[in-house]
């Protein structure tokens, strides 16, 4: 968390030292000035109306994807940036995106590994049309050699690893971890990273993501096979609340735990439906996504020093919950 934060205080900076000349003693005012522009829907620098592409591998109706949205919108505002937005859930149809913003001469592209070796050509091919590429929420081991100027987003094994600590902690000897895209490396890495620090058992339960009652069938069908699981791990915020519903269909105690964070599962922390979320800020990986490709358009600069810029992951609990509640209704955690 805190290492995040200081990388968005330092790009914040950036951006307002360099582009309202500078940070004299008059800087307090153009900060301020800045932020109301941004406000306001204004942009807060004079530099070209560069276009910026995110393409990802999100499918339809996936929130998660509206916060990294939310956060990537707001810096174009401020950065004066044309912001595109597409996705797709299949890593060709994904490819094929990035060549059509490509084919568009976009001065940025921003996007998501969930499923590398699909993306790898498409990659090779913006770095041969000069197009500066940042990564985002997955493939931090595979983008660097892809040719990215850095990373955004949380280590998924690491990730994983707080999970099972976490689990050892509340004193759990059973869970499933509730695999809902198939062939997704992160969401393979995140319950890997599960299995490698939790001394109890863990079992993978892969799930039709695409349709919630599919899930929770399987999610219901598995706690009444096997009474003793005592916990059930969720990769994204949405497949929660439907494991809380199979665990009441099961009639299990088990404790219901899901990495990503949004309204409802705050709710659901806060009247302990749910024992702990995995936070990894999905508002700042879009956020400084856009920013950091408009520092380096405007300056050169690049942060990360060749790895990953941390943005999870947060261990959120019940004390949490209040605090994070506004956050989550306007859209922002």
């Amino acid at each position: 968390m805190a290492r995040s934060g200081t990388w968005a205080g330092i790009a914040l900076a950036g951006v307002l030292c360099l582009s309202l000349a500078g940070c004299s003693g008059t800087g307090g005012k153009r900060a301020e000035d800045a932020r109301e522009a941004a406000a306001q829907g204004r942009a807060a620098v004079n530099t070209p109306r560069w276009t910026f592409a995110m393409i990802t591998h999100s499918g339809d109706g996936d929130t998660f994807w509206d916060i990294v949205q939310s956060g990537a919108k707001q810096a174009a505002v401020k950065d004066n940036i044309n912001f595109l937005y597409s996705h797709d859930d299949e890593a060709q149809q994904q490819a094929q995106l990035v060549d059509a913003a490509i084919d568009k001469r976009v001065d940025g592209i921003i996007v998501t590994l969930a499923k590398p070796d699909a993306m790898k050509a498409a990659l090779a091919r913006a770095r041969k049309a000069g197009i500066p590429v940042i990564t985002v929420n997955s493939g931090s081991a595979e983008s660097k050699a892809f040719g990215a100027l850095t990373h955004i987003g949380q280590d998924e094994t690491i990730a994983g690893e707080a999970v099972g600590e976490e689990l050892n902690r509340r004193g759990k000897k059973k869970a499933v971890c509730v695999l809902h895209e198939q062939g997704n490396v992160g969401h393979e890495q995140r319950c890997d990273g599960v299995a490698k620090t939790f001394t109890g058992t863990v079992s993978d339960l892969y799930v039709t993501g695409t349709s919630m009652p599919d899930v929770q069938s399987a999610i219901e069908a598995k706690l009444q096979a096997d009474p003793s699981i005592d916990a059930v791990v969720t990769l994204g915020a949405p497949y929660a609340d439907t494991a809380v519903k199979a665990r009441q269909g099961a009639g299990s105690k088990a404790e219901i735990d899901t990495f990503d964070l949004n309204a409802k599962v705050a709710a659901g922390l806060a009247d302990d439906s749910l024992g702990f979320a995995v936070g990894q800020q999905p508002y700042l990986q879009g956020y400084q996504a856009v920013d950091l490709l408009w520092l380096y358009k405007y300056n050169g600069d690049v942060l990360g020093g060749g790895r990953p810029v941390l943005t999870g992951p947060q261990i959120i609990t019940e004390d949490q919950a209040d605090e994070l509640a506004e956050y989550t209704e306007r859209g922002t955690r």
